[in-house]
């Protein structure tokens, strides 16, 4: 499995978290506490996406190889602020191609989406959901992978309106309908909204008064740090912090 951090709040540095910090992404790229069976090591790719000013979209920073190998990020990283970033390593699924254009974050418009995990049965357990995406989604898709036909599933929903969090919470559904036993966690963000979830995997949260961090694995021995529960979604706002139950309909206020 992969691990990912999301972070919405004051503008800081992505360094911290991605670098810096004892048990910073970096750290977790080769020396993970929490795969759950899904591999060791994180050395398929990764990648950053942040936010360089208000009213801007996202920019991104991704290559195939491994987090330690990159001597251009770190600076990069400790150059800029941003007030939401999503962040990522990539330990790839059998049989899925390792690719820069397979690692996390994914991005759209305004959206950086990431995905922890595993759909059970991939490819053809998403053949059903797949239908419902114009023909030209699929043939135009980054890579051949099951987290790219998850984000186009996710696109297509806030395309058509849906509200970030039902959004995620209705693919999460789909998907677990249609391939049991997948492995979905998420992070979405827009750079105003922080969506994440925790659906057979870890994801850890901490509030501090700068901002939320959504993590695979704690950064460190803060003790605000609290794991998110299973078959939960995380919604952070400049109203503050939801943690609410999903369900195989959806969430559940």
């Amino acid at each position: 499995m992969c691990r990912h951090i999301g972070y919405l709040g004051e503008p800081v540095s992505p360094a911290e978290a991605v670098f810096r910090a004892p048990h910073a992404l970096l750290v977790q790229s080769y020396a993970p506490a929490d795969m759950r069976g899904g591999g060791s090591v994180n050395a398929d790719g990764f990648g950053l996406g942040w936010y360089p000013g208000p009213g801007s979209g996202p920019l991104r920073h991704r290559r195939s190889t491994p987090l330690w190998t990159d001597e251009t990020l770190p600076p990069l990283a400790a150059s800029v602020t941003s007030g939401a970033f999503v962040a990522a390593v990539r330990n790839g699924t059998t049989g899925m191609p390792v690719t820069e254009a397979a690692a996390a974050p994914f991005t759209a418009g305004r959206w950086l989406f990431s995905h922890n995990g595993v759909v059970r049965g991939w490819p053809d357990s998403l053949a059903e959901p797949a239908k419902t995406l114009p023909v030209t989604a699929l043939l135009t898709l980054e890579a051949p992978t099951d987290s790219a036909v998850l984000w186009a599933l996710l696109r297509a929903r806030l395309a058509a309106g849906e509200d970030p969090l039902t959004a995620v919470a209705g693919l999460t559904a789909a998907v677990e309908a249609a391939a049991p036993g997948s492995r979905l966690n998420f992070l979405l963000t827009d750079g105003a909204t922080l969506i994440g979830t925790a659906w057979t995997h870890a994801l850890s949260l901490l509030e501090t008064p700068a901002g939320v961090l959504l993590a695979s694995e704690p950064l460190d021995g803060d003790p605000r740090w609290r794991p998110v529960p299973d078959h939960h979604a995380v919604r952070a706002t400049a109203a503050g912090v939801d943690v609410l139950p999903l369900t195989l309909e959806g969430i559940r206020s």
